[in-house]
């Protein structure tokens, strides 16, 4: 590789990111879309009363439209949003990712396309995947392979390391569910290919996006450290408006050791604006990207999903075509979608994710729609938001019911709870600790801790450790537990 040549890619990745930065005088029409969009998110906030905070930003082929921050980052401090406030995007990471991998692969550093075994040297990936399987097919999701330990420790649990990570390669496995070739998304493809890139070059996935996409972008407030997000500013948290009145703070938040290639970045409007007008401009390397590798054929809401990219998913809302990647995690959701025929984008940023995914994407639908000037506009979307909000009222009753449910459970462990406590051991998921507070059971692994609550079946118990996800820990032997399809044995002092 050539200076040069490396300096051509920075300037296709820079030159429309520079131009979306640029303040320009907007035409009357476009103010007024605008004051629009930003009078609806105001109404939709205060209607559904769910999400503390959004960012938002919409941009076209002449520069942002609108580029906002409304309500609050935390709803402890009150901090207001802007549009420099940091959210977590969750899986639109995954387009970042993939396009520093095809920056790799214009150098002729990696093959997109090529056998993993033709570059990965020698390693635990079992052969018969290392030799039919590409990058392309991990990017894509049409890989037909999983590995959950790693997902799991990359996303979860935080509890890795570059050695553990490449050791856990040996687990990767086919899926009985979606042979090779086929559509099948999850996030270990990308975890897979990022802890094979950094046994091949020694190069932290972080710091290859950075170095690939973030620094020659022009997004400065964009980082995988949310320590660093932290640093710099204000950063919005997670919340969950599960019950009337204030959203109350996630009790599980991404950290360092959580950020990962498949979900593992902090932005913000402003950035965000760069990125759409990045995938508006859509040179060579970055329209490559967009290419369906696999089809799909299945719908999100409103959208038609019919591929996926290197990074994107592909498909159309009404009659438009739309590149689109959402993410959600929780107490955080993403929206980020271009239309490239009328090239126009947005992307909205939300720190609540029960109802916040359903408000991103209507914002997102209520932009799309006023520039396309839809007649019914405003009929249509008060309709809309009746939706949300009985849907809003849906959820929190069938969340209600569910821990009344719950808490009417006997206890029926055979043993007393301090006969359960004591650290558990597995070799693919990590360490579990169990122990006892009240009289209840406590579950740990890595960053995740939480509570259990009584499980019908009278040798387990029932956990969130992540939160609104109800998972089983079952005690089959005094000495052992099986959680995640893995078997922990007890360590005895």
């Amino acid at each position: 590789m050539t200076v040069n040549r490396r300096n051509l890619l920075i300037a296709g990745l820079c030159a429309p990111a520079l131009h979306a930065g640029q303040a320009m005088a907007r035409p009357i029409a476009t103010q007024a879309a605008a004051d629009d969009i930003q009078s609806f998110v105001r109404k939709a906030m205060r209607r559904l009363g769910t999400a503390p905070g959004l960012a938002l930003a919409v941009v076209n082929e002449d520069g942002p439209v609108l580029v906002s921050g409304h309500g609050v980052a935390d709803i402890r401090s009150g901090r207001r949003v802007d549009a420099d406030t940091a959210f977590y995007i969750a899986s639109a990471t995954k387009s970042f990712t993939a396009l520093g991998l095809a920056a790799m692969a214009s150098r002729g550093e990696v093959d997109l396309d090529a056998p993993l075994a033709d570059w990965i040297g020698d390693t635990p990936l079992p052969a018969d995947i290392a030799t039919t399987v590409t990058l392309t097919d991990l990017l894509s999701h049409r890989s037909g392979v999983d590995n959950g330990p790693i997902s799991f420790r990359a996303a979860y649990s935080g509890d890795h390391t570059p050695a553990m990570m490449q050791a856990l390669l040996a687990r990767t496995t086919k899926r009985p569910d979606a042979p090779h070739g086929v559509f099948r998304y999850a996030n270990a493809g990308y975890n897979l290919a990022t802890t094979l890139l950094e046994r091949r070059f020694g190069r932290d996935w972080r710091l290859m996006v950075r170095d690939e996409v973030l620094i020659p972008a022009g997004m400065m407030q964009t980082t995988a450290w949310v320590s660093d997000a932290r640093r710099r500013g204000v950063t919005a948290v997670g919340h969950f408006a599960d019950r009337a009145g204030d959203p109350v703070v996630s009790p599980l938040q991404k950290v360092d050791d959580t950020m990962q290639s498949a979900g593992g970045l902090m932005s913000t409007a402003n950035d965000m604006a760069r990125w759409l007008a990045i995938q508006i401009e859509a040179g060579p390397l970055v329209a490559s990207t967009h290419r369906p590798q696999v089809a799909q054929e299945t719908t999100f809401g409103p959208y038609r999903r019919d591929g996926y990219g290197l990074g994107w998913q592909t498909g159309w809302y009404g009659d438009d075509r739309l590149i689109h990647h959402f993410g959600n995690f929780a107490g955080s959701r993403a929206h980020v979608s271009f239309m490239p025929d009328r090239r126009i984008g947005v992307a909205v940023l939300i720190n609540e994710d029960l109802f916040g995914g359903d408000m991103a994407d209507l914002i997102a639908n209520y932009a799309y729609d006023r520039l396309k000037g839809r007649s019914d506009l405003e009929t249509a979307y008060a309709a809309e938001l009746d939706t949300l909000v009985a849907r809003r009222d849906g959820r929190r009753q069938a969340v209600a019911r569910s821990r009344r449910e719950r808490a009417a459970r006997p206890w029926s462990l055979p043993q007393p709870p301090q006969a359960y406590a004591g650290t558990y051991e597995n070799e693919a998921l990590g360490t579990m600790r169990i122990g006892v507070d009240q009289n209840r059971l406590t579950a740990a692994i890595g960053v995740l801790s939480a509570v259990a609550d009584p499980l019908t079946d009278a040798t387990g118990v029932r956990v969130e450790l992540v939160p609104f996800q109800g998972q089983e820990i079952l005690f089959p032997s005094p000495d052992t537990l099986a959680f995640n399809d893995e078997t922990f044995r007890r360590e005895r002092v």
